[in-house]
């Protein structure tokens, strides 16, 4: 894990707070005992980073170990959002190209013929 980020930047909400809640889990310590019952070992700090904030990453093997702490699936600690705007509106899907309409992206032929393979030096 680096650090935290905003959710609205992420898209991601980070519910760890609320599934431990609903097992009774109100602190980090309680929630590491609950880690250590299933065999994961982070360190408190790292704990109360992940209690404290949404993560910018977590390993899948550790979120695997966090589900069966807390007897949950992903989809209950991580919930898609949609991606907000500075101005705190939706934003819409961005088109690849300015101005290009939305549709199936087809391929351009090149202009100046096949791409011609060098053989290496």
């Amino acid at each position: 894990m680096r650090g935290a980020c905003d959710e609205r930047e992420s898209g991601m909400k980070w519910n760890l707070r609320w599934v431990a809640a609903k097992r009774d889990i109100w602190r980090p310590t309680d929630l590491l005992a609950a880690f250590r019952e299933v065999g994961f070992n982070p360190s408190l700090s790292k704990v109360a980073a992940l209690w404290g904030g949404t993560p910018v990453t977590v390993r899948l093997d550790d979120l695997d170990r966090i589900c069966q702490a807390l007897h949950c699936t992903v989809a209950d600690l991580l919930e898609a959002e949609p991606l907000t705007d500075q101005q705190g509106g939706e934003q819409a899907p961005q088109a690849a190209a300015a101005g290009a309409e939305p549709g199936p992206v087809r391929p351009v032929p090149r202009k100046d013929g096949p791409r011609r393979r060098r053989p290496p030096n």
